[in-house]
């Protein structure tokens, strides 16, 4: 079946069976950039109840289909922002492993691995994880307002340093200006959404919709107070089995 075992079907905006390549294949966040910050997107998964971690982390809220449409969102983008708690919870690695993804991102004018951006304020970060100690991964972008220095790791890295705090907008301008990243994928955490959000500087949101609950304080996608309401439209929705796929754009 399309998709994988347990099929994806698009219930909107045009009823069909599909893929989640098939779903992605038209979608080019790199030609939306701005003049001086990259597109942003952000990824999240969560429960019924709206939890975006079980047990501290998200691995256990997702099926594979969820698993598949993450690693497919990250062949559209230049570059992935996390924070230093999903930096922390979640130890990343190479964020595109498989030749074969490699030589399509290129193929789509995209360098081959994306740059890999970490916020984290007080350089506070688990430099054992794959992303410091493989040779063969992409460069790591930290934003700091730390006045540390970071332990030699085996990964390329570089450091940039705000005072004070990450002004996050700042940083996605040197994004932009600096390290032409037209494109961005933000897989959290929810601190960092807030951020985003509230500076008024996400233009779409990923939201797979697991059939789970779980209660309890787990953190939800969005922790903290925004300005305002946001309104959102709804651009596609996705089924896989009992779970949902929805694209937002800010409106």
């Amino acid at each position: 079946m399309p998709g994988g075992p347990a099929g994806v079907r698009r219930l909107l905006p045009d009823p069909a069976e599909t893929t989640v390549d098939a779903q992605l294949a038209g979608y080019r966040p790199w030609e939306e950039a701005l003049e001086g910050r990259p597109h942003v997107a952000v990824n999240f998964a969560a429960t019924v109840d709206g939890r975006a971690t079980i047990g501290g982390v998200s691995g256990q809220i997702g099926s594979a289909a969820d698993t598949e449409m993450l690693a497919r969102l990250r062949t559209r983008f230049d570059a992935v922002m996390v924070g230093a708690g999903t930096m922390r919870a979640e130890r990343y690695g190479r964020l595109r492993s498989k030749p074969a993804d490699r030589e399509a991102r290129e193929a789509a004018g995209l360098r081959p691995d994306p740059l890999l951006a970490i916020v984290s304020g007080r350089l506070d970060l688990p430099w054992d994880a794959p992303a410091f100690t493989e040779e063969e991964g992409g460069e790591v972008l930290v934003f700091t307002a730390a006045d540390t220095e970071p332990p030699d790791v085996a990964a390329p890295l570089r450091v940039v340093r705000h005072e004070r705090f990450v002004d996050v907008v700042a940083a996605l301008r040197r994004l932009r200006e600096e390290e032409g990243v037209r494109a961005l994928l933000c897989e959290g955490g929810p601190g960092l959404h807030d951020e985003l959000q509230g500076a008024g500087t996400v233009d779409d949101l990923f939201l797979t919709i697991a059939p789970k609950l779980s209660g309890g304080d787990a953190p939800r996608i969005l922790e903290g107070d925004l300005p305002g309401v946001v309104d959102l439209e709804l651009s596609w929705l996705l089924q896989a089995g009992s779970e949902l796929f929805a694209r937002y754009r800010r409106t």
